[in-house]
């Protein structure tokens, strides 16, 4: 038997994560303490093998949804297991990555024109793409670098197409508002545009008979667009599996909801097509509430509007700082009290569902990768002159492109294959 001081001993090593110090180390070890003389690594492993197991899963609660024309709701009483959480913390801190990345390249002028941060916002993109089916679809505005690194597009697509660079999604043609991946339609620069080519994404899945949906978003700015309002009623006309989501982060632009809307309870706004409100600061009610909206637009039901209510830490843009138009405390207090990120974190650890040393990895995995990315995005070259005339048509009727001068035009050319064709 291991004396008191020898077990102290190798309780210490254990805490300190030391398993190997034994073997490469019995010489010292003998002097401390002469039990480990006659002890193998085998007879110590069981010292060394943490005892710790953590949760499969775990249950919480999530603020009360707000129902519109609808008898029942999603459930607030919601479960997540072990590998989803996990899932889920690193595709949020991915994304807070990616914006910071981006926030600095731009204040190194090396992003330039339109540059829209969804720091503050994870949730709602995380929450959403996790109940989504391999085939719906998605489509926004200008607020997408999170959501085009969630459809697929590694770190580095996403940065090197803010920076302009070949690497880049759409080989740096796009920029920060028109990136795209398979069953994401974008990037939409023309505020609340997108809507209606969401609604016909939709209306294209219940014509095929497919039963997928589209979830077509725009912020609380965009809400008082009339085209909303006319593809609200054809899309109830039709039935029409479109999940209509109102990010409303607070802020059109400069100007607070409350000054801009004389009716903010955007999840009514669709009158006869009937609504629902999400905490969108909570991962998981997003996710309960995108489980719920799409087995009722699957279901022949019609359209559902659901309104994420979620804050933006960034102005605007990166033109915009932010702070003219609110406090500084105001952006202090959300932080503290509601960040997604650390308040999804308490709950992980407090659960056992991941202990902070784990999360502290997946920290560091995650800088890691961003910073790669963005080092990369710095270097790599742009696409040649040649190239800018290149995949403008998935098809195209004529082979010549007009130019600047248009006795000078330029040739059409394939580089890349089409997507989200069908």
């Amino acid at each position: 038997m291991m004396s008191p001081t020898a077990r102290l001993v190798v309780r210490r090593l254990n805490q300190r994560n030391l398993a190997t110090w034994y073997e490469n180390s019995k010489d010292v070890a003998a002097k401390i303490v002469p039990d480990f003389m006659d002890m193998s690594a085998q007879a110590l492993a069981p010292f060394f093998t943490s005892t710790k197991s953590f949760a499969t899963e775990a249950s919480f609660e999530t603020r009360p949804f707000k129902l519109h024309k609808l008898e029942e709701g999603p459930k607030t009483s919601v479960t997540v297991t072990r590998d989803e959480a996990l899932k889920y913390y690193k595709q949020m801190l991915t994304i807070r990555r990616i914006e910071t990345a981006s926030g600095n390249l731009y204040k190194e002028k090396i992003i330039r024109g339109f540059c829209h941060l969804y720091s503050g916002q994870e949730a709602c993109a995380v929450g959403m793409k996790a109940a989504m089916k391999p085939a719906d679809a998605i489509i926004s505005a200008y607020r997408i670098h999170g959501w085009t690194y969630l459809m697929g597009v590694p770190p580095l697509g996403v940065l090197a197409e803010l920076t302009g660079r070949k690497s880049g999604c759409a080989r740096g043609k796009g920029g920060s508002m028109h990136m795209y991946a398979p069953h994401f339609f974008g990037g939409n620069g023309i505020v609340g545009a997108q809507v209606p080519l969401g609604v016909g994404v939709a209306f294209a899945s219940k014509y095929r008979g497919d039963d997928n949906v589209c979830f077509a978003l725009y912020g609380d700015g965009a809400a008082n667009q009339g085209q909303i309002f006319e593809v609200y009623n054809m899309a109830k006309l039709w039935n029409v599996p479109c999940i209509f989501v109102c990010e409303n982060n607070g802020y059109g632009m400069g100007t607070s909801a409350e000054r801009a809307a004389a009716s903010t309870t955007y999840y009514t706004r669709g009158d006869y097509v009937p609504g629902l409100w999400v905490d969108g600061m909570d991962i998981l009610a997003v996710r309960e509430a995108s489980r719920f909206a799409i087995e009722y637009c699957t279901s022949g039901k019609g359209p559902l509007v659901m309104e994420t209510a979620t804050y933006r830490y960034s102005g605007h843009s990166m033109s915009d700082p932010g702070t003219s138009y609110r406090t500084r405390d105001e952006i202090q207090e959300v932080r503290q009290n509601r960040d997604p990120i650390a308040s999804f974190k308490e709950k992980i650890i407090s659960t056992d569902l991941a202990s902070a040393d784990e999360l502290k990895a997946i920290d560091a995995e995650v800088k890691k990768e961003v910073d790669e990315a963005t080092r990369k995005a710095k270097s790599d070259s742009e696409i040649p002159m040649e190239e800018l005339p290149a995949d403008i048509y998935a098809a195209p009727l004529e082979e010549e492109i007009r130019n600047v001068a248009p006795w000078e035009p330029l040739r059409h050319k394939r580089i890349g294959s089409a997507v989200n064709l069908n």
